[in-house]
């Protein structure tokens, strides 16, 4: 008999590292993780992990002819700088990844008669603004305004949420039975920031790379203009997000893909906060053209209205509570020698 699990991929990211020590507090269900590297050392232990490549079908067999899963939360991805250095290979580690276990699932979700759950985050590079002005005539852009990404991890992102809503409401709609679909459900988030682990290519990690350097008292300089100004949120409400989302009751909800937000700044006013805590900091702004034209392009703001109406949605940081309470003591004790 197959065993009733919750499975994580991507679980040694940034996200996942939270997200296993929050899960393993409340599932119900013991933990599978899957990432190409071992976990953090301090969540080792809190699951079965499997070391291995998503894409290899060897390994999809062997999690399917031992696991039955009631959750799956699908981090896996290479992030948005990273993957214009090797579109291909992003395309095929974020698109082929999402398909090959949206297929698992609707194929569980038949032959169990009740929905696999595939929680799936997305992110704020799936909008493309054209310009500075429109960017300020849509200061909060809603889920289905401005969709035209400009990178393949944004391109990624967007396709994926919208296999993700054709396998939950229209998968085999031409055959004679209906099968039980997948119950997919999508956030899309702004910036995150972590404090206890390091940046890792996401072009939002301007912000985060300043507290970091700021911590070990080396000198930084921007990659984005001063006045550049997307969402960003701290890490607990990114794990609070999933697992509300993946609490809420399916008749609540009135879409698949939910913005979520916490804080707007400007980099000029991220440094500003991070100079309030860390005075001697050397914090310049040195823009690279292309890295910020791909910042430019992403909303000032995120409407999350829908999220907060349909499930309750209040993030627990805002932008004071997130430097002086989860930031800055737990960045400082990062870095303080041994």
């Amino acid at each position: 008999m197959r065993k009733k699990v919750v499975l994580i991929t991507g679980a040694a990211g940034e996200i996942g590292h939270a997200l296993v020590k929050a899960l393993a507090r409340q599932s119900e269900y013991p933990l599978v993780t899957l990432d190409l590297q071992p976990l953090p050392e301090d969540i080792d232990g809190l699951s079965t992990h499997i070391e291995a490549d998503l894409l290899d079908a060897n390994v999809l067999d062997r999690l399917v002819s031992e696991y039955e899963f009631e959750r799956i939360f699908h981090l896996a991805a290479l992030l948005s700088t990273r993957g214009e250095f090797s579109p291909v290979m992003t395309h095929e580690v974020n698109v082929n990844g999402t398909m090959r276990l949206l297929r698992l699932a609707a194929e569980q979700s038949e032959w169990r008669r009740r929905p696999v759950q595939f929680i799936f985050p997305s992110s704020i590079a799936v909008y493309g603004l054209p310009d500075l002005e429109t960017k300020r005539q849509y200061a909060r852009v809603r889920e289905w305004e401005w969709n035209y990404p400009r990178t393949m991890y944004g391109a990624n992102k967007l396709y994926c949420e919208l296999l993700g809503v054709y396998f939950s409401q229209y998968y085999r709609q031409l055959a004679a039975e209906q099968p039980v679909m997948v119950d997919f459900r999508s956030v899309r988030f702004p910036g995150l920031i972590s404090a206890f682990t390091i940046p890792s290519g996401g072009t939002s990690d301007y912000g985060p790379e300043m507290l970091h350097a700021a911590a070990k008292g080396e000198p930084y300089a921007c990659f984005v203009r001063p006045d550049v100004r997307i969402p960003f949120m701290a890490m607990p409400d990114a794990v609070k997000a999933l697992l509300d989302l993946a609490a809420a009751p399916a008749e609540n909800l009135s879409q698949r893909v939910y913005n979520v937000t916490s804080f707007s700044l400007s980099a000029e006013e991220f440094r500003a906060w991070v100079l309030k805590f860390f005075p001697q900091a050397e914090i310049t702004f040195e823009p690279d053209l292309k890295r910020q034209a791909i910042v430019d392009s992403w909303a000032a703001d995120m409407d999350d209205s829908a999220a907060r109406r349909d499930w309750g949605w209040q993030p627990d940081y805002d932008v004071q509570r997130a430097f002086e309470e989860y930031l800055v003591p737990n960045i400082l004790q990062l870095y303080q020698p041994a």
